[in-house]
């Protein structure tokens, strides 16, 4: 049984560039952002002058973990982490902030090199359960490294690579950079045997570059979460940070300022790194630290859960119309999809399980709620494929299977789109003839018999039956390409 309950717990991010409360809600294994907060306190700044925090950024740090530590408290966080990284690691008065928090009530732990990367590592886990390479983790005043492999991690190091870091590294040219670069990475045994495999991108800095990439290429789908970056748009990055000022970088949406301004070394960095690891391809991840600490803090059990899936449960217990029945629905459908790829079958899943969640919208617009909630829901555990089908499924499911789906260009497959459409006539088919309660479908079942789709009812049910049912009955027989057919049952089809 998954464990569904709501539960919130905070993480206070003290890092070089801001410092930062993020509160989460929602099941341990996947809950939501329900606030984010940073101020751009620059505690790093100092470090390369004289190794100091300068005193105005640790006043401006100090005064945010102040407000912080109140908004907590209030919000009734139930679990609250605040932890330090590489800014107050590396800083000769690190300690002194460090006691100034204290007298806000907070605990700080100070993070290693290697506990920071352990705990990207575990965020990238946490979202990306198969995740396979190098997680790589860019911060102010630290990068980190961790490889990742069969739910675990494994190699873990710290270097001082910090995007504040990488101005003076830089100003003898690209080559001398990636030399030096490499030789840090060497000294610490990296890659090793590691060389050739995927990296997965972790931060705020990497992220700007994934949006960067997604105003190149004019992607029909705008998401960051496991943006995909093959080694050939490296090139299109690298060309792009040279030519376009920074008012233009600035001017793309979402696009924060302090982030376009470190663009062009994070671009050259990661193209260092890239050649030096031997990278084939690079998935960005919205997941790192703050969620590489709540997983940390899970058992065994919880960890093993699907996030998609227990997401998308407790979406749609919360927005059900009645006592939410996903899980009765996709059994109820599921004959009419054997053989499907194990990955198309766990997004069917969430599509059964979300299928109640536009009830409340306008009528006219309950399709297209469906596509808002299946595109940009918080779905940690499914790439941009997966997103699509999702929406795609809802979005006929709430009506729309005959009114046109947003072009996604060559991002999924119109065989799988079409599959996806299937999936919302027959959650829908089911949806209609039960009213939207669970005690039908135990007296119902559907099936494919020859070149027909068999709807059967037990006879003391057979009242449900009806025009509405018939046309829905109709227009999942025509996307699978069968006769509709309804019989009254002795025993059901399965």
């Amino acid at each position: 049984m998954i464990d569904i309950l709501p539960h919130r717990s905070a993480v206070i991010d003290i890092g070089s560039n801001s410092v930062r409360l993020v509160v989460y809600e929602g099941p341990r294994r996947a809950p939501a952002v329900i606030f984010n907060e940073k101020v751009p306190a620059g505690l790093g700044r100092g470090l390369a002058i004289d190794g100091r925090i300068a005193e105005e950024d640790a006043a401006r740090g100090l005064f945010a973990l102040r407000r912080y530590a109140l908004l907590a408290r209030h919000m009734g966080v139930q679990d609250l982490q605040c932890v330090a990284t590489a800014a107050v690691r590396d800083a000769t008065n690190g300690g002194d902030f460090i006691a100034g928090a204290a007298e806000a009530g907070l605990d700080i732990r100070l993070l290693s090199g290697t506990e920071e990367a352990e705990a990207a590592g575990c965020g990238v886990l946490s979202a990306i359960p198969d995740a396979h390479g190098i997680s790589v983790d860019l911060g102010g005043g630290s990068l980190e490294l961790a490889e990742i492999a069969n739910g675990a991690v494994g190699r873990c190091a710290s270097f001082p690579l910090g995007v504040l870091r990488l101005p003076a590294l830089r100003k003898d040219g690209q080559q001398a950079f990636e030399r030096a670069v490499r030789k840090m990475l060497r000294a610490a045994g990296w890659p090793g045997d590691l060389a050739g495999l995927p990296l997965y991108l972790v931060g705020g800095s990497w992220r700007a570059l994934a949006r960067l990439d997604l105003e190149l290429t004019k992607s029909p789908l705008a998401v960051l979460d496991q943006h995909q970056l093959p080694r050939p748009a490296l090139r299109r990055l690298l060309r792009a940070t040279r030519r376009m000022s920074f008012e233009e970088l600035k001017a793309i949406p979402g696009m924060a300022s302090n982030r376009a301004a470190t663009l062009p070394d994070a671009a050259a960095l990661l193209a260092a790194l890239v050649n030096i690891i031997d990278v084939p391809d690079m998935t960005v991840s919205s997941s790192g630290l703050r969620e590489g600490l709540l997983y940390q803090a899970l058992d065994e059990r919880t960890r093993a859960q699907d996030p998609l899936i227990v997401a998308a449960e407790f979406e749609g217990r919360r927005l059900a119309r009645f006592a939410p029945h996903g899980r009765a629905v996709a059994d109820w459908i599921a004959p009419l999809f054997a053989g499907e790829a194990p990955a198309d079958g766990r997004v069917r899943l969430a599509a059964s399980l979300l299928s109640d969640v536009a009830w409340s919208a306008n009528p006219d617009f309950r399709a297209e709620r469906g596509t808002e909630i299946g595109l940009h829901g918080n779905w940690r555990g499914t790439d941009i494929a997966g997103r699509i089908l999702l929406a795609r499924a809802l979005h006929a499911g709430f009506g729309g299977a005959d009114a046109d789906f947003p072009a996604m260009g060559a991002l999924v497959s119109a065989e799988r789109l079409a599959r996806a459409r299937q999936w919302g006539l027959a959650i829908r088919l089911a949806q209609r003839l039960t009213g939207g309660v669970e005690a039908p479908l135990k007296a119902s079942a559907i099936a494919r018999r020859g070149d027909s789709l068999v709807l059967g009812l037990d006879p003391d049910w057979h009242h449900l039956a009806g025009e509405s049912v018939d046309r829905r009955l109709r227009a999942l027989a025509q996307a699978l390409d069968a006769k509709p057919e309804l019989v009254l049952l002795y025993t059901k089809v399965r």
